[in-house]
């Protein structure tokens, strides 16, 4: 029998519950400060570092519970609490010394907020409304709406087709009616990513409405004249 062998190994069962106890109310106290600190933050997700004289301390919480509790000194990372394992008793031991200057850097930080909202009014302009000019835009979309409808029917009769689109250029851009069943579908100014004076989703913003209403006229005066020309086309015909 090799000498040694029959030796008696000192068990670890004592070291380890007494650690398991120790991260056990750690974890409870530092609990704590996470909820703290998410109230502070105002959400169930985050993390925030403290330094003390010694250390610095990073809590990560997420929903209420601590997901780490990690101190850092000289490079050295001692995780006194995690999702992962326990530390070892002697790092655990060593860390936990600088815990009471943890938890008052995060108390100093707390006090640190009294009264700094203190002098922030309440008291703000009063919000103008946009009544007029959306009353004023609904008045001048349903006019176009009108004039692109009545202009939609005819091309539908022509046509014959249930869809078709009407394109010409006005002022260098190119305006379009999409017209569907003999009603407008939409009236777009400047081809792909251009303007949408007509649209089944939203209406325009004013500025858009106002830089091109101008051309409504001349873009009515464009499809009367393509009209026109299909009439003269059949001028000559005799049967």
């Amino acid at each position: 029998m090799i000498e040694g062998l029959d030796a008696d190994v000192v068990g670890t069962d004592a070291a380890a519950t007494r650690r398991d106890e120790i991260v056990a109310a750690v974890t409870d106290h530092a609990s704590e400060i996470a909820r703290e600190l998410a109230r502070l933050q105002g959400g169930d997700y985050g993390q925030a570092t403290f330094e003390t004289d010694a250390a610095s301390w990073t809590l990560k919480y997420e929903a209420g519970d601590v997901q780490y509790l990690r101190y850092e000194r000289g490079g050295r990372e001692i995780y006194v609490v995690s999702t992962q394992q326990p530390p070892a008793p002697g790092a655990l031991a060593t860390a936990l010394s600088d815990y009471d200057a943890f938890v008052a850097a995060f108390n100093e930080h707390v006090r640190s907020l009294d009264g700094v909202l203190d002098d922030v009014t309440t008291e703000y302009p009063e919000v103008a409304t946009v009544d007029d000019v959306v009353a004023t835009r609904q008045a001048i979309l349903s006019e176009l709406r009108e004039v692109a409808d009545a202009m939609a029917q005819q091309l539908y009769r022509y046509s014959g087709d249930s869809y078709g689109t009407f394109t010409t250029r006005i002022d260098g851009s190119r305006w379009e009616l999409n017209w569907e069943e003999g009603r407008a579908d939409y009236l777009r100014v400047g081809g792909e990513g251009g303007v949408y004076l007509l649209s089944q989703y939203q209406p325009p913003d004013a500025h858009d409405l106002r830089s091109h209403a101008d051309d409504v006229s001349a873009f009515v005066a464009a499809y009367n004249d393509h009209v026109r020309e299909i009439s003269a086309s059949l001028e000559t015909v005799s049967l």
